[in-house]
């Protein structure tokens, strides 16, 4: 099992496959690796490394989790380039991967290639934050994860209109285990103390984080009934960032699988600005 050991002495797990540009994956707040796991397929002709983060997945959980922060969280990625003696890499985040990103746009861009946002922008829109904190560091109340699936279903049917039962059911079992006890979350509950000391906001003005990123090749693939990444957001994204390559993706929400059509085209003409 691939691991790295950070500066602070946390064995996180990564995944490494493929060749060409490389391409570090960035997970959403409670996600891991396998978030990754419906684009992946599409995107064959790059190096795609994945992280889990501190306390997430296969990665060890720290005995503090205040640690659980976007600037730590940011070095960790900073120490795994330097463990994989990588100099340089393009960034596809999914949420808190992509406050990440922003973070080390400002901080370490000659580390990056370019950047492509999914779903997150530099406004959190205070209605998907809410939905996050509902859910944050708590067991579901199901039994298994089939029924987990269906409640998710039923949840996200709406926003996410016909997506089948099986992409739920693999979607659940990325962030969640069936123990004999019931589903628990695969990760450190500490993760949402974390987060409320961190204000669970992010950070008051993080609209120059997003301008750090410039002039890198830069996308934001925007779920169109998004709850947190509002259009207005994007409007505003795309006005400050001549260039930006945007993606509507209709029917789905927060988070976007990323094997949409729309999404995957994105991806592609980013890629190609680096090619």
């Amino acid at each position: 099992m691939p691991t790295f050991v950070t500066s602070d002495q946390l064995t996180l797990y990564y995944e490494d496959a493929g060749s060409g540009l490389p391409v570090l994956c960035l997970s959403g707040l409670t996600r891991n690796a396998r978030d990754f796991d419906f684009v992946a397929p599409h995107l064959q002709d790059v190096r795609m490394i994945r992280l889990d983060y501190r306390g997430r997945g296969q990665s060890q959980w720290s005995t503090d989790p205040l640690t659980y922060t976007v600037p730590r969280e940011a070095q960790d990625v900073l120490e795994l380039l330097d463990h994989l003696g990588l100099a340089q890499a393009a960034i596809l985040g999914t949420s808190r991967g992509g406050l990440i990103a922003m973070v080390l746009a400002a901080m370490a861009k000659h580390r990056l290639l370019g950047v492509a946002l999914n779903d997150i922008g530099p406004v959190l829109a205070p209605q998907g934050l809410d939905v996050i904190m509902g859910y944050l560091g708590r067991n579901p109340d199901a039994a298994t994860l089939d029924a987990l699936a269906v409640m998710r279903k039923s949840a996200m049917e709406a926003n996410f209109p016909d997506v089948p039962l099986d992409r739920w059911r693999k979607e659940v079992s990325h962030t969640h285990r069936e123990t004999p006890q019931g589903v628990t979350i695969n990760y450190d509950p500490g993760l949402r103390a974390a987060v409320l000391a961190a204000g669970a906001t992010g950070a008051p003005d993080m609209w120059p984080l997003f301008k750090a990123i410039s002039p890198l090749p830069l996308a934001v693939i925007h779920g169109a009934n998004s709850d947190l990444l509002s259009h207005d957001t994007v409007s505003q994204m795309a006005q400050r960032m001549p260039g930006l390559i945007v993606a509507h993706v209709p029917d789905r929400a927060h988070i976007p699988f990323l094997d949409e059509p729309d999404a995957l085209d994105a991806l592609r003409r980013w890629l190609g600005q680096m090619a």
